[in-house]
């Protein structure tokens, strides 16, 4: 059973940037498919990062550019950077895992092991 906890969210304004990170624990995730997820206050949760074992990423449209997701095997842990953050980013950030390899920023209902969740948010 993996157990995932996620830090580094609080309020920025516009323009800043912050850095997430999901320690992971109970099971070394080198191999397992990682992604980030968000939601915001009346919205959806909409995957937004994903990497695989081979270190393939993607991105959605919406933070294509901005957002950076990256792996650290020794560390058991992933991180979120943010850079060019705007009001929209604003929400609850969510780190997922599943032990299948090849999932690349799938639908959530594909991903068994969550985080609870860290708040990111940007003001004007």
């Amino acid at each position: 059973q993996v157990q995932l906890v996620e830090s580094g969210g609080g309020s920025v304004q516009a323009g800043g940037s912050l850095r997430l990170s999901c320690a992971a624990r109970g099971d070394t995730i080198g191999s397992y498919s990682m992604a980030w997820f968000r939601q915001a206050p009346g919205k959806e949760r909409e995957g937004i990062a994903g990497t695989v074992r081979t270190g393939m990423t993607r991105y959605a449209d919406s933070v294509k550019g901005r957002f950076t997701i990256s792996r650290d095997s020794a560390k058991n842990s992933l991180y979120l950077q943010m850079n060019s953050l705007n009001p929209e980013d604003t929400a609850q950030y969510y780190c997922a895992a599943d032990r299948r390899s090849w999932l690349l920023l799938q639908p959530e209902g594909n991903y068994n092991y969550w985080g609870h969740g860290t708040q990111v948010t940007v003001s004007s």
